[in-house]
């Protein structure tokens, strides 16, 4: 009995030994940015791997004044707010409309929405450059928002029009007895029961738009419109970097997506698993 059992305890062991590896490679670049933004540029120079000898806090005011990272975030706050309330309202109706109605062409608009989560997002870089330059859409305080609801759409709709697909419509045929319109059944009864998709969808949606960066460097030019992954290029000098800056303001970038995950992991875990499964 007891040597049957030892493959299985040395195989699980040996799962967890490998998981716990794995799980310290993912969580010590985090821990090695934080502690490289406390040490002088000095001491990073000498080592990058060792902690600092005195915590330098004033790395962070000195990165927020020098890479104006003020104007950065507040840019980064207005396109990922605005895109994400956008994504969300028109993923639900759209979603909605898909799950519920039958109509000529209601695939295919379904399918081509699926296809935006096949095509690399980044290899439209330059045909969206180019279309947006002959529109003088470039360098607007909108600019980015357009890509980013246009690429946000397609993983929220398909996550929301499985769930709703799953609620009965019993429900609905109860609130048209009643007298409640297609407006207000949407947004008084379905709503409110997609709400732990939603909450994905925004969650997601969210991480996208905060962290982006190859678009918003190619569609601004104008530093007033920067977001904050290009304003951490402002700490590349011509002939030099101020790595122990540059690893502050990468920590004020990071600290809003990893208190956002660490607070809503588990609803972005049911809201995937609703949305993939019910449907």
């Amino acid at each position: 009995m007891n040597k049957s059992r030892a493959p299985h305890l040395i195989g699980k062991w040996a799962l967890n030994i490998l998981v716990t590896l794995f799980s310290i490679t993912c969580v010590f670049p985090l821990i090695w940015m934080l502690y490289s933004s406390l040490k002088t540029q000095k001491e990073f120079s000498l080592n990058i791997i060792s902690l600092p000898a005195k915590p330098q806090f004033h790395n962070y005011s000195d990165a927020y004044r020098i890479g104006k990272m003020q104007t950065y975030f507040w840019n980064s706050a207005y396109v990922s707010i605005i895109s994400v309330a956008l994504i969300i309202v028109i993923g639900f109706i759209v979603a909605y409309f898909l799950s519920r109605y039958k109509f000529p062409g209601a695939t295919a608009i379904y399918l081509l929405f699926l296809s935006g989560m096949l095509i690399p997002i980044h290899g439209l870089l330059i045909p969206v450059f180019v279309e947006f330059k002959v529109l003088h859409l470039l360098n607007q305080h909108y600019t980015l928002i357009l890509p980013y609801v246009a690429f946000g759409l397609p993983m929220v709709i398909f996550l929301m029009e499985s769930f709703i697909r799953s609620i009965p419509m019993e429900m609905e045929e109860a609130a048209v007895v009643d007298g409640s319109t297609t407006v207000r059944t949407m947004f008084t009864i379905i709503l409110p029961m997609c709400l732990p998709v939603l909450s994905t969808g925004l969650i997601l949606s969210f991480l996208s738009s905060w962290n982006e960066f190859p678009f918003a460097l190619v569609l601004l030019s104008r530093d007033s419109l920067k977001t904050l992954p290009v304003g951490l290029t402002n700490f590349n000098g011509q002939f030099s970097v101020n790595y122990t800056q540059m690893m502050a303001g990468m920590m004020i970038v990071v600290l809003p997506v990893l208190v956002t995950y660490l607070a809503f992991s588990k609803r972005i875990i049911q809201g995937m698993t609703a949305g993939a499964v019910k449907g």
